[in-house]
């Protein structure tokens, strides 16, 4: 199975591919503030695409615990500059980072490539028949709730299977609303709704969703189911703890991983990849 957009084939399963994370809002839990503005965020893109990104996932609204919903207006605001000036400078593909069906729509009519909905299509009842028409890829998260109530939701009989449950369920519900399998990709969320023993679960066995016939992405990044292990309540101070856990997930066949580190992040999936998917010649 392959994704081909603009430039660029992704053949999952040959390697690991790198999302790079750009969050335009002043409150994102590690790097909030940082790129808010047009300018910072380019600076910033740019950066990203030099250290190996494959992905720019631009998202307007922070999804960190507790965090305060945003406008449509104020989203598209945050985003839209961006993508059309990155769009202008690179040929990278981006991602829209949003739950909601418009953002979504706009993004893609200003150069943005792929959808990548946090909710798994569940939040705003038009997201899948919208990425339908736009006939793009889609990323499909599991979340129970939504930031300011998800820590309070992480009670799972088995948190794996009902993770893989959800996603199941959530991508027939979007082949059937005109979703073309081929563009769907699944994310167990990491730390959405899931305590860090539950996280540790996840990514320990993780195998049970690369088994489907989707390509998976994992988000690990600097994420706080690494504190009790590193004793680190600083998110930049957790990038080995990351590297470890990124490691972990390519063991496991994660086709993506989404990161803010990509120059460390990038020489990590370059060493698995060589270790567990394709030896040097």
């Amino acid at each position: 199975m392959t994704w081909k957009i603009r430039d660029r084939t992704f053949n999952w399963g040959e390697r690991t591919y790198l999302m790079g994370i750009l969050n335009v809002t002043p409150d994102s839990f590690s790097d909030g503030g940082e790129f808010n503005s047009v300018e910072t965020a380019l600076i910033q893109a740019r950066a990203m695409i030099a250290h190996g990104a494959d992905i720019v996932d631009l998202g307007g609204e922070s999804t960190r615990p507790d965090a305060e919903p945003v406008s449509v207006e104020q989203e598209l605001q945050r985003v839209i500059p961006v993508i059309k000036q990155l769009r202008q400078e690179s040929n990278i593909p981006i991602s829209i980072d949003t739950t909601k069906a418009v953002v979504a729509q706009q993004a893609i009519a200003a150069g943005a490539d792929i959808v990548n909905d946090i909710s798994g299509g569940t939040f705003d009842q038009q997201m899948l028949t919208i990425v339908g028409q736009l006939d793009v890829p889609i990323i499909l998260m599991h979340m129970r709730g939504n930031p300011q109530t998800m820590q309070s939701l992480t009670d799972y009989q088995d948190v794996v299977s009902e993770v893989v449950e959800f996603l199941t369920a959530q991508v027939d519900r979007a082949i059937a609303l005109g979703i073309d399998q081929s563009k769907i990709m699944i994310d167990p969320g990491i730390g959405f709704a899931k305590k860090a023993e539950q996280s540790l679960e996840l990514l320990q066995r993780l195998n049970e969703l690369t088994a489907l016939p989707l390509p998976v992405l994992v988000g690990v990044s600097r994420k706080s189911f690494m504190r009790p292990i590193l004793h680190q309540d600083d998110p930049k101070a957790r990038i080995w703890g990351t590297a470890a856990a990124c490691y972990g997930a390519i063991a496991r066949g994660a086709d993506v991983l989404r990161v803010h580190d990509l120059k460390q992040m990038h020489d990590v999936c370059r060493v698995a990849d060589a270790i567990e998917r394709k030896p040097l010649q």
